[in-house]
């Protein structure tokens, strides 16, 4: 195989079987690490397929995407899973990689419902785990004799943060061998960014990304801005007044735009596409991430730097790991706190320098750099694999396949 990067590290090119339990088409961070991951694996020169449930019927969607079904929306840890919950999209996702002939499993959250189970009962390749949730909700701990028994056929743990590795402890009983590794932001996307409706005596904008749900702390954002023009002490009173842009969807939406209609300061943006995300980034003054609580890590913090756009957020352990000091962490529900910090960052917006140490920072969390690391997970999966299986173990049963079911030279 010619790769985009050479040849592997190592020689040695992986089949990697990428698994999602979360739907593609929602937006969502591990969707987003899943398939940023895939591709940043690719550049390495690795062959990587990702499994997921989608709004597209089941099969292969693209020669890199098998879909397994359809999604249904299961309440957990303040929110809601698109999760595909039938046994069928399991047996057709371990069906379809057995097919395509894969070296490794990579399942994201091996134990959201229901893919990962099934590659974890099928027990046909070695498999890599990565922990995201932060918290254990009540359900999962009543289940914690299953997850652990789960847990046991993963070789190689890992968690994005030490929240997320707690977590997982919680349920799979200790955490001596689960790996820290991190999100990944793929750098190129924010730094290559075209900022959105920016100029010279544009307003400064406040941006918020995320579901409309209450653990992201939308209406706590709301209610602050409400009452920034008050407090904002910008200068020049000739400067326009702070515009809030708000992205995505949720429960909340309806709820929260008849409290704080659309109008010339605050603007309802929708979903928008990863594209437009990393232009608004761009062209935001400041991203406010006032999350409530629920979250393992904060990669949103990340792509807010690498874009070069000062940051807000609030002080939860996730974040707080993200930002390692280069943003504004204020008590989450506290809007007083909230409003003068924006305030405060809105203000020193033009400090380059800040900026600058904040984008040196992202850049230490580069997806290429993780697409490494996990490069040498799946090695040390495969070795403990051949130690336990020998080596004609499950991965090298039968003949591979692409897509189209023709035979691939291994």
């Amino acid at each position: 195989m010619t790769a985009e990067a050479g040849v592997p590290s190592g020689g040695q090119v992986l089949r990697v079987a990428m698994v999602c339990p979360y739907d593609l088409s929602r937006p969502g961070g591990v969707q987003g690490q899943a398939i940023g991951l895939a591709r940043a694996l690719r550049r390495l020169g690795h062959e990587v397929v990702v499994v997921a449930p989608d709004d597209r019927p089941p099969g292969w969607a693209t020669g890199h995407v098998y879909v397994a079904g359809r999604s249904v929306g299961v309440h957990s840890n303040g929110s809601v899973a698109p999760v595909s919950v039938s046994p069928r999209a399991a047996k057709r996702a371990v069906d379809a990689v057995r097919e395509w002939g894969a070296d490794v499993v990579h399942l994201h959250e091996p134990l959201a419902p229901t893919l990962g189970y099934g590659f974890l009962l099928a027990r046909r390749w070695p498999v890599v785990g990565t922990f995201h949730r932060s918290g254990v909700p009540h359900a999962a701990a009543l289940a914690a004799p299953i997850a652990r028994r789960a847990c046991s056929r993963v070789d190689v743990r890992t968690a994005v943060s030490d929240v997320a590795r707690h977590s997982a402890a919680a349920l799979c009983g200790g955490d001596h061998d689960c790996e820290v590794l991190f999100n990944g932001v793929e750098l190129s996307r924010f730094t290559r960014a075209r900022p959105v409706e920016v100029a010279a005596d544009a307003a400064p904008r406040i941006l918020f990304l995320g579901r409309h749900e209450h653990r992201k702390g939308l209406g706590v954002l709301l209610e602050a801005f409400s009452g920034l023009t008050s407090a904002w002490s910008g200068g020049s009173t000739r400067r326009a007044a702070p515009e809030l842009w708000v992205a995505g969807e949720g429960p909340e939406s309806d709820r929260l735009r008849a409290r704080h209609p659309a109008s010339r300061s605050v603007r309802w943006l929708g979903v928008v596409s990863d594209e437009e995300v990393a232009d608004r980034l761009a062209g935001a003054t400041v991203l406010c991430a006032p999350s409530l609580g629920g979250e393992s890590f904060g990669v949103v913090l990340l792509e807010a730097m690498a874009a070069r756009c000062r940051v807000v957020a609030s002080d939860i352990p996730g974040y707080r790991e993200a930002a390692a000091g280069h943003a504004t962490l204020v008590p989450p529900g506290d809007v007083p706190a909230l409003r003068a910090a924006l305030a405060a960052a809105l203000c020193d917006s033009r400090d380059d320098d800040a900026l600058d140490r904040a984008a040196d920072h992202a850049a230490g969390w580069s997806m290429d750099h993780l697409a490494r690391r996990y490069a040498d997970a799946y090695r040390r999966a495969l070795h403990a694999w051949a130690g336990v299986r020998g080596p004609a173990g499950g991965a090298t049963q039968g003949a591979a396949r692409d897509p189209s079911g023709n035979v691939v030279a291994r």
